[in-house]
C-alpha cells in the first residue's frame, strides 16, 4: 500500500525523499526530477574533478588568452592571471551553490522553487536554458568539424564534399551527444572520468610539438593593445568579469550535479582541483600554441581544430581529431545539454521526461545554427558569421545570470538557512506559486546593467556586470526578506 504522505530522513547529514502519494501525485514531480537517493550519490572529489577537467578543456577555453589580449588589452602575463583570478572567485558561487544540491540531491531548478516560487522557477530555468541551447550549437559546430576532419583524413573522398562534410559531422556530433545524455548521469560520469586523462595527454602532445617554435620570453614581452600609459586596472578588471562570465552559467546550475556527490568534502575538493588550474593551463597553452602557429603552419590559427587540420601527416590528424571529438563530447554534454534538460522537465514534470527534454534541447540547438548550417550547404550567401555573433552574444548574456547567482545563496543561507522542506519543492502547498522578492531582486540590477550601455558615467555597471549584479540581487533579496517578515514577528510580539 502507497503511503499519502512523504518522509525525509538523513544519514550523515544527506537527506533522502520516500515519496508518498502527496509528491507522487503532483504535477511538479517526475522519477527524472526528483532528488537522488543517498546510494544514488556515487561522485566522488576524483569524479568531480575529472568533470570539470572535461568541461574545461574545450576550443572555446583554448582562444580565451587570445580574446582578453586583442580585445580587452591585455599583455600575455595579465591575461593568464585573470582567467586564473577569475576561475578561483567563480568557485565562490560554484561552492555554495553546490551545497543543497549535495544535502537534498535536487537539481537545479527544484531549488530554484524556493527563491522564484513553484511556478516562477521556469522563468530563471528558461533563460539559463536558452543560453547553454546556443553554446550547444556552437561547441556541436566545432565537433562536426572535427568529425570532418577525422573522416577527411581517414577517407581521401570525402575532403571534397566541403561544407556539405561539415553538417553531415555536425548531425553526427549531434546525435552523440544526445545519446550520452539520455542514457542517464552515469554515462556522463563514465565519460568525464575516461576523458579526462586523454584530454590532459593532448594538452601535453600539442605543448611538445609548440615549444620548439615559441620564445616564452618575446611572447610575454610583447606590448598590450590598449593607449600608452593607461592604466592597467580597469582593462584587467573588465577582462577579470568577462572571465568570471565564462562559468556563470554553471555557477547556477551546479546542483545538476552536486546532487550525485557522496559528501560536501567531495563536492568543494573536486571544484578545488578540477577548475581553476585547468582552466589556467589550457588557456595558456591556446596561447602559446597561437603565437607558435605562425612557424608551424605559415598563418596564425587561433583554434586547436583548424590548427591540427593544417598537419600534413593523415594518422596524426586522425588521432588529434579524434581525440578533440571525445574532448568537445565531455564538455558539451555536460555543460550545456543536463542544464537545460533539467531546465525543460521543470515546465511540466508529468509530460516532459528526460528523453523528450533532451530532444528538445536538441531541436533548439539545432534552429539556432540554422543559419550558419544552411551557409555550409550553399543554400544561403551571408558575410555574417553566427558564431561570432553567438558567441559574442552569449558571453554577454551570461553576465546577467550574476543576479540569480547571488539571490540563490542569499535565499539558501541567510534566509532558509541551509533548511529546505524537501517535500514541499515538489508540492503547490508550502512556498508560493510565485516569488515575488526574487523577481524584483533579479531584475533591478538587470534593468540597471542595460540602462548602464548607454551611459559613460556609469559604464563601469556593465563592464563589471556579474560582480555588480550578484552582489545587488543578494542584498535585493535580502532586504525584501527581511522587510516582508516584519510583520509577522511584530504580531507575534503584541
Amino acid at each position: 500500500m502507497q503511503q499519502i504522505r512523504s518522509q525525509v530522513t538523513e544519514r550523515d547529514g544527506l537527506f533522502e525523499l520516500e515519496a508518498g502519494s502527496d509528491v507522487l501525485d503532483s504535477p511538479r514531480y517526475n522519477h527524472d526530477m526528483a532528488p537522488t537517493k543517498v546510494r544514488e550519490r556515487t561522485w566522488n572529489k576524483w569524479h568531480i574533478t575529472a568533470l570539470w577537467v572535461g568541461m574545461s578543456i574545450c576550443v572555446p577555453t583554448y582562444t580565451l588568452g587570445g580574446v582578453l589580449t586583442a580585445y580587452f588589452g591585455l599583455t600575455v602575463g595579465e591575461a593568464l592571471l585573470a582567467i586564473l583570478f577569475a576561475n578561483i572567485i567563480v568557485l565562490i558561487p560554484l561552492t555554495l551553490n553546490a551545497f543543497p544540491g549535495t544535502k537534498y540531491g535536487i537539481p537545479f531548478p527544484v531549488l530554484l522553487r524556493s527563491s522564484f516560487g513553484i511556478l516562477g522557477s521556469n522563468v530563471p530555468c528558461l533563460i539559463r536554458a536558452l543560453v547553454a541551447c546556443g553554446w550547444f550549437g556552437i561547441q556541436t559546430m566545432f565537433g562536426g568539424l572535427a568529425i570532418h576532419l577525422f573522416l577527411g583524413s581517414v577517407f581521401e573522398g570525402w575532403k571534397s564534399l566541403g561544407g556539405t562534410g561539415e553538417v553531415i559531422g555536425f548531425m553526427v556530433f549531434w546525435a552523440l551527444n544526445l545519446w550520452v545524455v539520455i542514457r542517464g548521469a552515469e554515462s556522463i560520469k563514465w565519460l568525464e572520468t575516461l576523458s579526462a586523462p586523454l584530454l590532459v595527454a593532448v594538452g601535453i602532445g600539442l605543448l611538445v610539438w609548440a615549444m620548439p617554435n615559441v620564445s616564452m620570453s618575446e611572447l610575454m614581452a610583447i606590448p598590450a593593445k590598449r593607449p600608452e600609459g593607461a592604466s592597467v586596472y580597469g582593462y584587467f578588471a573588465a577582462g577579470l568579469t568577462a572571465m568570471v562570465g565564462f562559468w556563470a552559467t554553471l555557477s547556477l546550475n551546479i546542483p545538476d550535479f552536486s546532487r550525485y556527490a557522496k559528501s560536501q568534502k567531495d563536492q568543494i575538493l573536486g571544484q578545488i582541483f578540477g577548475l581553476p588550474l585547468t582552466m589556467f593551463l589550457f588557456a595558456s597553452l591556446g596561447v602559446i600554441m597561437t603565437a607558435a602557429s605562425v612557424k608551424l603552419v605559415g598563418v596564425t590559427v587561433s583554434d586547436p581544430v583548424s590548427l591540427i587540420g593544417h598537419i600534413q601527416s593523415p594518422v596524426w590528424v586522425a588521432v588529434a581529431m579524434a581525440l578533440i571529438i571525445i574532448a568537445t563530447l565531455s564538455t558539451n554534454t555536460a555543460a550545456n545539454i543536463v542544464s537545460p534538460t533539467n531546465d525543460f522537465q521543470n515546465i511540466a514534470p508529468k509530460v516532459i521526461n528526460r528523453t523528450k527534454a533532451v530532444l528538445l534541447t536538441g531541436l533548439v540547438g539545432l534552429v539556432l545554427m540554422g543559419h550558419e548550417l544552411l551557409k555550409k550547404l550553399g543554400l544561403i550567401v551571408s558575410d555574417v558569421s553566427l558564431e561570432t555573433v553567438y558567441s559574442n552574444w552569449l558571453l554577454g548574456y551570461s553576465s546577467l545570470l550574476g543576479p540569480i547567482a547571488g539571490i540563490m545563496v542569499v535565499d539558501y543561507f541567510l534566509i532558509k538557512k541551509q533548511q529546505l522542506d524537501l517535500a514541499g519543492l515538489y508540492r503547490d502547498d508550502v512556498y508560493p506559486a510565485w516569488n515575488w522578492a526574487g523577481f524584483l531582486a533579479f531584475g533591478v540590477p538587470v534593468v540597471l546593467t542595460l540602462l548602464s550601455l548607454g551611459s559613460d558615467a556609469f559604464s563601469w555597471f556593465y563592464s563589471y556586470g556579474w560582480f555588480t549584479g550578484s552582489a545587488l540581487g543578494g542584498i535585493i533579496y535580502y532586504g525584501l526578506c527581511v522587510m516582508r517578515a516584519q510583520p509577522s514577528v511584530v504580531k507575534s510580539a503584541v
